[in-house]
């Protein structure tokens, strides 16, 4: 279930869950002030994420070389560019984070990331914020396929991405930024 909420800020929620799309404003705190600062702006209690120094690294220069400049440049859709803070409802703080690479592209494509704090992991969460961002997305009728890749073994992550309906399809050696070999996944929208 999504609703609109003030300033037409779109938020998804679940059985436990509220996902948050990031502005660039709020993007911007994050990068300039700190992630405590954004999350006190969203009425959030500080995380304090306890996550892998590569998700940290990884965060990091997504949010300096794609969230910052795309959510700029792409104001009207910026969900499709951004983190959407994964919310535990009963805790009020965020747990992880979820989003797409970009607006589906003229053959109808686009990728999807998600990570979960390591407190909160193996409790269905991850699979739980990625039904709902997938069910928010299929609404856009030039959405065709979704990608993914994990880590070649990240069994837990494969085991979301098989729950949610996608099918490995290859395995990959990337360079992001560290080299490692990554399980390839794709889902069929339409």
């Amino acid at each position: 279930m999504w609703r609109i909420v003030e300033n037409g800020m779109i938020e998804i929620y679940s059985e436990r869950l509220k996902l948050i799309p990031l502005d660039n404003d709020l993007l911007t705190l994050w990068f300039i002030q700190s992630r405590e600062k954004m999350e006190r702006q969203l009425g959030l209690n500080p995380s304090n994420w306890q996550i892998e120094d590569f998700f940290k690294a990884e965060t990091l220069d997504a949010l300096v070389n794609f969230w910052l400049p795309m959510t700029a440049e792409n104001p009207d859709n910026f969900f499709w560019y951004t983190n959407w803070e994964i919310v535990l409802v009963a805790e009020n703080t965020s747990i992880g984070g979820i989003g797409f690479a970009g607006f589906p592209d003229q053959d109808g494509v686009t990728m999807v990331g998600y990570f979960i704090d390591g407190k909160h992991r193996e409790k269905g969460y991850a699979s739980e914020a990625l039904k709902c961002l997938l069910d928010w997305a299929s609404l856009e009728p030039s959405l065709k396929t979704i990608f993914a890749d994990t880590p070649f073994f990240n069994l837990p992550s494969q085991n979301v991405l098989k729950k949610a309906g996608f099918r490995e399809f290859g395995i990959a050696e990337v360079h992001h930024i560290e080299k490692m070999q990554v399980k390839n996944w794709k889902l069929e929208i339409r």
